[in-house]
């Protein structure tokens, strides 16, 4: 992951633990058991999945408006406009069984993805923003599709 700041990168991989715990806890009956002795319920499986995924989805909303304060007057409506997308889809999508919204985490990320990529595109986003994001894109929604699949 050349080019990233050590601070920003180390940060991001650290942010990915939850999601790698709450799939463990899916695949592997020991990991669930013993994340519940330790943690309790609401550090396992889906609960820990799809919290952790909307507050993600709202944290991530914020950065994008810092990056909006970045944008021209004229771009600049837009881009708040945009910011709060990902906030509003995890508070209003994330919602029924773990399921449906764990579909919805996933579409969620997706859609910040593309969000990511225009704000980098627009010269808002740092310069390697996208070498971050990208993979860590797929992460999430690699261990959101194992609380989907199962």
């Amino acid at each position: 992951m050349g080019g990233i700041p050590r601070t920003p990168l180390l940060l991001a991989l650290a942010g990915l633990i939850p999601f790698v715990v709450s799939a463990m806890t899916l695949l592997n009956d020991s990991a669930y058991a013993l994340m519940l002795d330790l943690l309790g319920g609401r550090f396992v499986g889906p609960y820990l999945q799809l919290s952790y995924g909307v507050m993600i989805l709202g944290f991530m909303s914020g950065v994008l408006w810092g990056f909006a304060t970045r944008a021209p007057a004229a771009l600049a409506p837009y881009c708040y406009a945009l910011s709060v997308i990902p906030a509003l889809w995890g508070y209003l999508m994330a919602g029924g069984g773990p399921v449906s919204a764990g579909m919805n985490l996933v579409f969620g990320y997706l859609g910040l993805l593309a969000l990511d990529w225009q704000f980098w595109r627009w010269g808002l986003a740092p310069a390697w923003w996208l070498r971050l994001r990208v993979p860590m894109t797929a992460a999430v929604v690699l261990c959101l599709m194992v609380g989907v699949v199962l």
